[in-house]
């Protein structure tokens, strides 16, 4: 009699690898919300400063449903505690500069509806010598009247940008009148880790940059090489941390653990006949085999409906939009071709690569294919600070995928080689490959644009072969 598939002993060892990933339908979702230990990463933590006071209010209460499963690390407490200043900072010079952004706009839109009065007037007087007409259209569209015509909504755009200064969180260095802060110490009382001895950090820190990060074992290997190794082994070091505590955890033998990252040094890419990236097999079966322990994977976006299903947490379709767009708007450190489609540019970022590039107002609409849009952001904002373009803005990510490349052989069967950029404008045509995503783009572009666009990736190109190379 055969055994049951599931029962093979080849089938059992392996068994995350041929398993989807985790889904809202699971059966055994529910034991994670009621009889697990929970873990938040930094990032769960740090976006409740993101929220507006209403949606933070309703998330702490959720996360109350589930307060007595919670478990901070030391390494996840040390992270928010380093980190909480540069959000709370960040979304103070953000509410400040809309109010900056606003008044340069209207300044452009005035300075638009003159120049259009100029040029109108110019083409009545070269082409119908009409002297009287363009004398009444400087009287008629005066720079007065212009100002006039703008003060109702300058006004009322002012008006809401003054409100946002309601939204600001305003605090000490030392915390006094940060009610997050609070909000947060008291949701996991006691239930925090003393930090561990140095010398199993100085252990782990060298198992990670000596072992697993050159072996690309997750996870946290995408973060090696950036800053000191210390520095870089955070996710490596919260991971061992949450290992060890689930080995000497009595009664409890699931692990929920919520995070916002999932970039590939968490998440296995999409591919090999899966559609959707997925938590690495590799992290369940080392957590089951080091700590006896089950683990799952959720986004904030699925946990706090998970809390809201089986814990009746009362959690607003808006604040569901609030909490899913704070997840969006975190980048990971590092953009990939990958990242860049799954991750959505924040938007201050994009208007100041828009504005360094000086590129027309219309290109960005003309991309239809929504993955090679995020592309040619992504793309754009790396260029133009790398090439120095613009000053970086604080924790901006480091974008590493180029639009060319003068590799050899072709980096992938749909890159296309450079003669299919138009001669005289790109330098190296028989020398390069181009992705897909840029030619679609250089064609959907006015001459001026392209020309920008191809001088960017010629820089970018230049940039990368100094000093050992020459053309």
């Amino acid at each position: 009699m055969t055994e049951p598939r599931d029962e093979l002993p080849m089938i059992k060892q392996y068994q995350d690898w041929i398993q989807k990933g985790p889904a809202e339908t699971d059966p055994e979702r529910a034991l994670f919300f009621t009889d697990s230990t929970i873990v938040l990463d930094t990032n769960i933590l740090l976006s409740l400063y993101e929220y507006t006071p209403a949606a933070r209010q309703q998330v702490l209460e959720a996360l109350r449903k589930v307060q007595h499963l919670l478990w901070l690390p030391h390494q996840v407490g040390l992270e928010f505690f380093e980190n909480r200043h540069r959000v709370i900072t960040g979304r103070r010079k953000a509410l400040e500069e809309s109010q900056r952004i606003l008044r340069n706009k209207i300044n452009e839109a005035k300075k638009a509806l003159k120049e259009a009065r100029a040029h109108t007037q110019k083409m009545l007087i070269r082409y119908a010598q009409d002297t009287e007409a363009s004398s009444k259209l400087e009287k008629q569209i005066s720079d007065k009247a212009i100002s006039s015509l703008l003060d109702d909504v300058s006004s009322t755009l002012e008006g809401q940008a003054s409100r946002l200064r309601e939204y600001d969180i305003s605090v000490s260095p030392n915390g006094e009148g940060d009610t997050v802060l609070s909000q947060v110490a008291a949701l996991f009382g006691d239930q925090i880790a003393v930090p561990p001895d140095p010398n199993l950090t100085r252990q782990r820190v060298e198992d990670a940059s000596l072992y697993r990060f050159p072996n690309l074992i997750p996870p946290g290997f995408k973060d090696a090489g950036k800053g000191t190794d210390l520095a870089s082994s955070g996710d490596f070091l919260l991971w061992e941390e949450t290992i060890s505590h689930m080995s000497a955890s009595e009664g409890r033998s699931h692990l929920l653990f919520v995070s916002n990252d999932t970039k590939e040094d968490w998440y296995q890419p999409s591919g090999e006949g899966r559609s959707e990236p997925r938590p690495w097999p590799f992290l369940k079966s080392e957590m089951r085999a080091r700590a006896g322990a089950e683990l799952r994977f959720e986004t904030p976006g699925t946990f706090y409906r998970g809390i809201n299903r089986f814990l009746h947490a009362e959690i607003t379709e808006t604040t569901y939009a609030e909490i899913d767009r704070a997840a969006v708007g975190t980048a990971p450190a590092s953009i990939t071709e990958t990242a860049a489609i799954r991750t959505p540019p924040p938007p201050d970022l994009v208007a100041a690569a828009l504005d360094a590039a000086d590129l027309g107002d219309g290109l960005v609409d003309t991309i239809s294919d929504t993955e090679h849009r995020l592309l040619f952001l992504w793309w754009l904002i790396g260029a133009t600070a790398e090439l120095e373009r613009r000053a970086l803005i604080d924790d901006e990510p480091d974008v590493v995928f180029m639009p060319a490349t003068r590799a050899t052989p072709d980096p992938s069967a749909d890159w296309v080689p450079g003669v299919r950029l138009r001669l005289g404008e790109w330098p190296y045509r028989s020398s390069s490959w181009i992705a897909p995503w840029f030619v679609e783009i250089i064609n959907v572009s006015s001459i001026r644009d392209r020309n920008i666009l191809q001088g960017l990736a010629a820089q970018q190109l230049a940039l990368k072969r100094r000093p050992t190379q020459t053309d």
